[in-house]
């Protein structure tokens, strides 16, 4: 069962917590779910629109979204200084109109905080936005997954599992490549486990990247 569902649903009240905080009626949900996708896209889409060209990440870990009656908080975890930093009352002013554009609700206040994470390489989507760099400038996969655990490594993780599956290299037939290092328990629910699924558009077709990290256990 841990290798077949989500890692982090599968730890959903022990290990992991929910990215989102709110409660609506059944009718609602849906639409609340929608809400959240698109406050989750209209920040990756300006931070990529606005970044500068020097800078390579994103560097968005996950972003967390609380939802009151007259107020919606979110809360973005990045890993490195980019524009929202850098220009920190600017670029926050920009997005919180931005979103409020996209929404047009008089009843609802928008708040927008941005919390720095220390160690950015222990956060499987930071990682793989990198690997995804890496093959974006035809770098060899093996090397790019290899670098990726050698950072990881430096976080004091205890385990990581890399997988790339796609036409890798531009062969004829897919195929599923990983590499691991360490332990990574993935049917142990006690075992506090970071996961993410990243897509990579490549001149071959898509790619798709699986990270697997074992933080801690409880």
């Amino acid at each position: 069962m841990g290798q077949k569902i989500n890692p982090l649903g599968f730890r959903l009240g022990t290990t992991q917590s929910h990215h989102s905080f709110w409660f609506a009626q059944q009718r609602n949900f849906s639409i609340g779910l929608q809400e959240d996708e698109k406050i989750r896209n209209c920040i990756k889409n300006y931070v990529q629109k606005n970044r500068r060209i020097s800078s390579s990440f994103e560097g968005i870990a996950r972003i967390g979204i609380k939802k009151r009656t007259d107020l919606i908080q979110v809360i973005i975890y990045i890993g490195f200084p980019n524009l929202l930093l850098e220009g920190r009352t600017r670029g926050i002013e920009e997005l919180q109109i931005n979103i409020q554009k996209e929404f047009r609700s008089a009843n609802r206040r928008l708040n927008i905080a941005i919390t720095r994470i220390e160690k950015p390489y222990g956060q499987p989507n930071i990682l793989a936005e990198y690997i995804a760099l890496q093959l974006k400038n035809r770098v060899s996969f093996r090397k790019a997954m290899k670098k990726a655990i050698e950072l990881t490594e430096q976080t004091d993780t205890k385990g990581i599992q890399v997988q790339i599956a796609g036409r890798i290299d531009g062969k004829e037939i897919a195929r599923v490549e990983w590499i691991r290092e360490g332990r990574v328990p993935l049917q142990t629910i006690r075992a506090k486990i970071d996961h993410c699924s990243y897509t990579i558009r490549t001149i071959y077709g898509v790619l798709g990247i699986k990270i697997w990290i074992f933080v801690d256990e409880a």
